[in-house]
Formats: C-alpha cells, structure tokens, sequence
C-alpha cells in the first residue's frame, strides 16, 4: 500500500548521493582544473558541512512547520556529512599527502585549521559509529549526551573552514551565521523548558 511521504527518504538519499556522483564524473572527464585534488578536497569538505547543518536544522525545521518529517531525514543527513567529511579526509591523506603518516603529523601540528578540521571528523566517527537505533537503544540516556556533541563536531568544523580561508572569502562566514542561528534557537529552547 502506498503511503504519503514514502518517496521522501529515498529522494534525498539520491539527492544527497548527487553531488559525489558529479564530482567523480567531473574527475573522469578532467573538468577539475588544474589542481583536482584541490578542488576535490574543498567540496567534499564543504558538502560535509552543508550536510552538517542540514542535519542540525532538522529539529528546529519540525518545529517551525509543526510537522515530524524534518526528523525522519536528521540520521541520514548526519551519515551524508560523515560521508563527505570522510571523502575529505580520504583526499587530503590518500591522494595529497600520499598516507605519509609523518607529513599528516605534521599538518596536524603546524596547522591549526586542520587539527579543528580532525576534531570535527573524530567526532563525527563517533556519532556515525554510534548511529544505529540498536545502539541507541543500549546506550539509552548516554547516547543522547554523546551525539550533543555534534555542535562541538560542527563548531570546529567552521573554525577549520575560517581558518583555512583567512577570511578571503564569505562562504565559512554564512556557516558561521547558520550555526550561531541553530545555536541560539537551540538555547531558547532550553531555557523555555
């Protein structure tokens, strides 16, 4: 029996592979530009981030259209921005550093919008770890407390995004307001209940 919302889920999950399905037909053809991996590394990490905050947006959404739909789709965008953050993460070591575990090392120390960046990416890994409904039945109230610290994940995040760009452009700006805006409809929400 056909139920309404059903196409929901499917359609973002093909809309959400979208955009790694173009970047991987863009490598093929050669219409990276000169630096691919360059260009591969900052939109994949900017898709993590999109995702991110989609994810994080899903509960002040439900409230704001008094409907339930926006949280049926929070796990999934959760998982794509772990996805993405990995493709970043897999770049940046795999095809840039060569997996030199001792330049990565180095990167971690010398930059600190990279070691922001890794911050986010650990505890994203936790939480996509963690995503299961199995999981979050066994871990109960301790699952909760973990995965509030995707604020944590995506704040750094953000800092590894205006960090890195040093303020040549708005982009990691509009994040940063974006955040702050969840942010602050999620401390309203608390303090009202």
């Amino acid at each position: 029996m056909w139920q309404r919302g059903v196409w929901l889920k499917p359609a973002v999950f093909l809309a959400s592979l979208a955009p790694a399905a173009a970047l991987a037909y863009m490598l093929l053809g050669g219409r990276l530009g000169v630096n691919p991996i360059e260009r591969l590394t900052d939109e994949t990490g900017e898709l993590a981030l999109r995702f991110l905050i989609l994810s994080l947006a899903a509960s002040p959404l439900r409230y704001v259209l008094s409907r339930t739909w926006p949280l049926k789709l929070r796990r999934m965008l959760g998982l794509f921005a772990f996805f993405y953050a990995l493709l970043h993460v897999l770049i940046w070591s795999v095809l840039d550093l060569q997996v030199d575990i001792a330049a990565m090392w180095d990167d971690l120390l010398r930059r600190p919008y990279i070691f922001a960046g890794f911050i986010a990416f650990a505890i994203l890994s936790c939480l996509a770890a963690t995503s299961t409904r199995g999981i979050a039945r066994r871990m109960k109230h301790r699952w909760t407390i973990l995965h509030r610290w995707v604020y944590i994940a995506a704040a750094a995040a953000i800092v590894h995004y205006v960090w890195l760009v040093k303020g040549d452009r708005l982009e990691p700006f509009v994040y940063l307001a974006a955040l702050a805006l969840l942010y602050l409809y999620r401390f309203k929400r608390l303090l009202s209940a």
